[in-house]
């Protein structure tokens, strides 16, 4: 049995629409739980998320960021963003960020989310 050349084709563009509606997803509850602290620009409030993905943690430019985060190290990755937003105060005790995200497919449609901001 031999298969249509764009049957490959085809599992990558509904990845590709699967991933950005689950990025829109995100955004949503981007703008509902983290918008009021984490703007376009770093404030008083939160460091801009923009750039998050693949950044050193405690390293986003015009934010001071806690001893304990910094404490950590690291990188945001997909493992580490879902450790961070699940339980901030377990991830890196000490740190300033109250609000976590409970469901693990709302962690995972934010975080599809923050790789989509460069």
């Amino acid at each position: 049995m031999r298969l249509s050349p764009t049957l490959p084709m085809l599992a990558v563009f509904a990845m590709a629409l699967a991933s950005s509606a689950h990025a829109a997803d995100g955004a949503r509850l981007f703008a509902l739980q983290c918008k009021a602290c984490h703007g376009a620009q770093s404030s008083v409030a939160g460091p801009s998320l923009n750039g998050t993905f693949g950044r050193k943690a405690a390293g986003a430019p015009g934010f001071t960021f806690s001893p304990a985060l910094k404490a950590k190290g690291g990188t945001w990755t997909e493992a580490s963003l879902d450790a961070y937003l699940a339980a901030p105060q377990a991830f890196a005790p000490g740190g300033r960020m109250a609000v976590a995200v409970a469901a693990p497919g709302d962690r995972a449609a934010v975080i599809a989310y923050l790789k989509t901001l460069k």
